[in-house]
C-alpha cells in the first residue's frame, strides 16, 4: 500500500502519521521526490482502513499494491534512483560504461586493459577474480590475488572496480571493492542476498539465465529488505530454444523494468550473445532501448584469453562501440 501526501505537509505531521502506521505493525518506506512525498507501507495492510486514510487532511491518495516487490517498486518510489559510484552516476539520465576482462589473469593484462578502456571512455573497471564456471576443469580465477590486482589497477587509473562475489565467506575480501556483482547463477542465492543487504556497497544484480523479471525484482527486494537500496539491475540474456547465440538478449526487459522499478537498468551484451561480433549492434540497441549503462567484456588478447575470449572485444573495438553508443544517446535524448 502507498500513501501519497499532499504538498506542504509539515515534517511533524508526516512523523505523526508514520508513528501511527508503525503502531499498527507496518514498516514505512519514505520516498521524498521533487514534487511529492510517498509513504510505502510494508507488512499486513489488510486491516488498514483506506477510507479512513483518504479522509485525513494531509493525504492526497491511497492505493493498494498487488506486486510482491515493494521497495523496488516504482509506485513506492516514483523518481529514478541514481547510484553514485565514486562520483560516477548511474540512472536518472546518467549513463556509464563498465568494461574490462571476464577474468583477471595477470598484472600486465589487467593494467593494459584498464588503461585501454579508460582511454575509450569507460569510467568503471570490471574484472572477475572468482569465476563460476560450468566445467570444474576451467580456469576458476585468481581469487584474492585477482582482487589485489584490481585494486592496483584502480589505484593507477582512478577507476572504481566491479567484481563478482560467489560466497558469503569471501565478503571480507570485498572491503575496498566499489561495486559487488551478483552473477546470474547466484541471483537466487538468498542467504548471499540477505548478507549483501547489510552492507553499504553498491550491488550489481544480474538476471538469472532462466528467471523472470519479477524474480529479478524479488531478488533485489531481498537486498533492499536488509536496508541496502544501492542496486543496479543487469539484463544479460536469458536461455531460450535458440542455439545460434549463447543466450537471447531480452531488450524488452529494459523499458519494462524501468516501468516497474526505480532502480537503474544496464545491459551486458557480451554474455547475452557470446560472440564478439554481435556485441556492437546489441550495445547500440540497448542504448536505444533506454539502458542506463553497458557492461562489456574487453581483453587485450581475446584469442588467448583464459575465460570467454570468444565474446571479448579488444580495447580498440570497445572504443568504436563507445563512440557509436554515445552518438545514439545524443539522438534519443533530443
Amino acid at each position: 500500500m502507498i500513501a501519497v501526501l499532499k504538498p506542504g505537509v509539515s515534517k511533524q505531521q508526516m512523523e505523526n502519521l508514520i508513528m501511527w502506521f508503525k503502531g499498527r505493525g507496518l514498516d514505512v518506506h519514505i520516498s521524498e521526490g521533487k514534487y511529492q512525498t510517498v509513504l510505502g507501507l510494508i507488512g499486513d495492510t489488510s486491516k488498514v482502513d483506506i477510507d479512513l486514510l483518504n479522509g485525513l487532511e494531509i493525504i492526497e491518495s491511497v492505493k493498494r499494491i498487488s506486486d510482491p516487490f515493494k521497495s523496488a517498486n516504482r509506485k513506492f518510489h516514483p523518481d529514478d534512483t541514481i547510484i553514485d559510484v565514486s562520483g560516477y552516476k548511474i540512472g536518472g539520465g546518467n549513463f556509464q560504461f563498465i568494461a574490462g576482462p571476464c577474468s583477471v589473469e595477470n598484472h600486465d593484462q589487467i593494467l593494459e586493459v584498464a588503461q585501454g578502456v579508460k582511454n575509450a571512455g569507460a569510467n568503471l573497471l570490471r574484472g572477475g577474480a572468482f569465476k563460476p564456471r560450468t566445467s570444474p576443469y576451467d580456469f576458476q580465477g585468481l581469487k584474492g590475488e585477482g582482487i589485489e590486482l584490481l585494486l592496483e589497477a584502480k589505484q593507477k587509473t582512478g577507476m572504481p572496480i566491479v567484481t563478482e562475489i560467489m560466497n558469503i565467506n569471501n565478503l571480507d575480501l570485498y572491503e575496498q571493492v566499489d561495486v559487488i556483482q551478483v552473477g546470474a547463477r547466484n541471483m537466487q542465492n538468498f542467504d548471499l542476498l540477505k548478507e549483501l543487504g547489510h552492507t553499504g556497497k553498491v550491488i550489481l544484480l544480474k538476471r538469472g539465465l532462466a528467471n523472470t523479471m519479477k524474480e529479478l525484482l524479488m531478488s533485489a527486494e531481498y537486498i533492499m529488505a536488509g536496508g541496502n537500496e544501492q542496486i543496479i539491475l543487469c539484463e544479460r540474456g536469458i536461455r531460450t530454444f535458440e542455439t545460434y547465440t549463447r543466450n537471447t538478449l531480452d531488450l524488452a526487459a529494459v523499458p519494462m523494468l524501468k516501468e516497474l522499478t526505480h532502480l537503474p537498468v544496464i545491459v551486458d551484451p557480451s554474455h547475452a550473445t557470446g560472440m564478439a561480433r554481435l556485441v556492437k549492434p546489441m550495445a547500440m540497441a540497448a542504448a536505444a532501448a533506454g539502458a542506463d549503462g553497458l557492461m562489456i567484456e574487453v581483453h587485450n588478447d581475446p584469442k588467448n584469453a583464459l575465460c570467454d575470449g570468444a565474446q571479448s572485444v579488444t580495447p580498440q573495438e570497445f572504443a568504436d562501440i563507445a563512440n557509436r553508443v554515445r552518438k545514439i544517446r545524443e539522438v534519443i535524448q533530443q
